[in-house]
């Protein structure tokens, strides 16, 4: 029956434990007392014991127990019930009947209970997933012509309100007659409007809400509520696994060699604004050295004597004596000229005492 839920505790239940072992009992009692009788005073004596009131009360008291079974209906809170019946229109009771305690005609009508819980189906390539064994998941072609395996699984319910439709219409075949074509159908319809290439990109995403969508409205209209459509996993074939793994690991070597070439990017410029510091510094010290100038010419004869051989130890030159001193010549190499310095108002220059022996 759908919808069971293990071993149910309740009224009916209990009554309908008792008929059973009731009309057990009965059967018993009544097989010992015709067997005693004709025994003793033959078959004839035995039959029209069958009728006398040791026999008659017990099955007047067993035939009360299971009418009152019968007309006495449980429905757990997860479930909802219809009711056949012979004596209403068209068979059935127009609208189902809650959870809770209920009478119906004994043997006129009976109930027939169904789940209005969350069921999940699940349609997966991996056999320990899925709802059937082995490999239940969707094939597809995309609008390439590349197939693709789509798992996934649908969560809904049966509304209560459209119980009865769904017993006229379906009973207890909505899932394999209803749910699992149906949910096929628009997944191989909806994947072939995408490319293999869009289908396993973002656009995965907006496939699973048009799913959902188109899907939820379907079972709707057949008398179920769809809480979710889950897209579970997406596969490819072999071939098309192995071009996408490539072309990725071309393309991280291209990425590789965008960062190294970024890198040296990055190192050029920095050597290049090192250039531009030390250009920077050198202007800024030719600008303190020509302020020195402006101040004090004598500045630069001074660093030139300091430029001067150092096995030169003092020097005594009269005021206004041009010095006379061998610098090299440009022309030709090694040759040298003697060229005449001035160096004016210089007297003496020390210099540090050299080291002893």
């Amino acid at each position: 029956m759908p919808g069971s839920v293990g071993i149910p505790l309740s009224l009916d239940y209990v009554l309908e434990i008792a008929t059973q072992i009731g009309w057990w009992v009965f059967a018993i009692y009544a097989v010992i007392v015709f067997f005693r009788i004709m025994w003793q005073r033959g078959f004839r004596r035995a039959v029209i014991a069958l009728f006398s009131y040791r026999v008659m009360l017990p099955l007047l008291l067993i035939l009360s127990v299971s009418l009152l079974s019968s007309a006495i209906v449980f429905v757990y809170p997860q479930q909802g019930a219809v009711v056949v019946s012979l004596i209403s229109p068209g068979g059935i009771r127009p609208q189902p009947v809650r959870a809770g305690l209920h009478v119906i005609f004994p043997y006129l009508e009976r109930d027939v209970r169904y789940p209005i819980f969350w069921q999940t189906y699940t349609m997966s390539h991996l056999p320990e997933e899925g709802t059937e064994l082995g490999n239940d998941s969707i094939r597809a072609r995309t609008s390439d012509g590349q197939e693709v395996r789509l798992s996934c699984s649908v969560i809904f319910r049966l509304d209560f309100e459209q119980l009865v439709t769904v017993h006229i219409d379906w009973q207890d075949r909505y899932i394999q007659e209803l749910v699992r074509p149906l949910t096929r159908g628009f997944v191989r319809t909806q994947v072939s409007q995408f490319t293999v290439r869009e289908v396993n990109s973002s656009v995965r995403k907006a496939l699973e809400a048009t799913l959902d969508q188109r899907l939820r409205q379907a079972l709707a209209d057949k008398g179920f509520i769809l809480d979710q459509f889950l897209l579970r996993d997406i596969t490819f074939t072999t071939e098309y696994a192995e071009a996408v793994e490539l072309k990725q690991v071309a393309f991280e070597g291209e990425e590789e060699k965008a960062h190294e070439a970024q890198q040296i990017r990055n190192l050029a410029e920095g050597q290049a604004e090192a250039i531009r510091i030390e250009a920077r510094a050198q202007a800024e010290a030719v600008e303190l050295i020509a302020q020195a100038l402006k101040k004090n010419a004598d500045v630069l004869t001074y660093r030139y004597i300091e430029k001067l051989s150092p096995n030169i130890r003092v020097m005594l030159v009269p005021t206004d004596t041009p010095l006379i001193l061998p610098l090299p010549k440009l022309g030709d190499g090694g040759a040298t000229e003697s060229q005449e310095v001035t160096i004016p108002a210089l007297t003496s220059i020390p210099t540090p005492p050299a080291p002893s022996q």
